[in-house]
């Protein structure tokens, strides 16, 4: 086993490293593979009705901006593919067909050769792992020989870098107290205010105090809604 599959087989086993040193580690198994850039969209499970995207690259500073500036996410195959489907995709002309001006864009940038694919998970979050290079079409062959690397490499990178984003977030966003995350715990299985002041030996005024905060915390309206961002984010286990 190469060395980098090794360090890419330790983040699996100890979570204990951030998304900056984990994505360093990727981008070295990305050029052992033959590739210059890397990028990594997860696609967080909230807000439900606009969820959150956060992204990883290593594309000159040039190509970002001209990415966002065309606003061409809204648009891009890849992205809308791996929405759906964590089949592979290869760039080519027929895969732009329906963007030119983004295939056009990305050729005129130096990057003429792409490979991605999607990880979908049942919690409504999901990662895309996009690697391309400026030289070199991606042949059958080559395809042939590293796409069992590649392959496993978007399920490293998604568990590994969607665990430690998920946690960054959490940790940058919402800091619950144990008394507010239990009385989030308890709301979530059904128990009114009063039921959870008997039950954690408090005033229904003091529970009722937790749970404004808690709404204040997480951005919600009342306790449906709450308890249900909560466990997105992972806050009540």
């Amino acid at each position: 086993m190469g060395r980098w599959q090794e360090d890419l087989l330790n983040l699996l086993v100890s979570p204990e490293h951030d998304s900056e040193s984990i994505f360093i580690k990727i981008q070295n198994a990305v050029r052992d593979l033959g590739f210059e850039y890397v990028s990594f969209g997860l696609q967080l499970p909230y807000p439900v009705t606009r969820p959150k995207i956060l992204l990883l690259d290593n594309y000159p500073d040039a190509w970002r901006q001209r990415y966002a500036e065309q606003q061409h996410m809204l648009n891009d195959p890849t992205v809308i593919n791996g929405r759906i489907s964590t089949k592979p995709m290869i760039w080519s002309d027929e895969t732009f067909a329906a963007n030119l001006a983004l295939w056009s864009d990305v050729q005129d940038f130096g990057i003429s050769t792409g490979w991605a694919q999607s990880s979908l998970m049942i919690d409504g979050s999901a990662s895309l792992l996009s690697l391309s290079r400026s030289s070199g079409q991606l042949t059958a062959s080559e395809l042939e020989a590293k796409e069992i690397q590649m392959r496993w490499l978007v399920q490293v990178a998604h568990v590994a870098l969607s665990r430690a984003l998920k946690a960054e977030e959490v940790n940058l966003a919402v800091r619950l107290t144990p008394r507010e995350r239990a009385v989030l715990q308890w709301a979530a299985d059904g128990k009114s205010s009063q039921d959870i002041a008997d039950i954690l030996s408090l005033s229904k005024s003091a529970v009722d105090f937790h749970f404004k905060n808690v709404f204040e915390k997480l951005q919600a309206p009342n306790k449906t809604a709450a308890v249900a961002r909560a466990a997105l984010l992972g806050l009540l286990t």
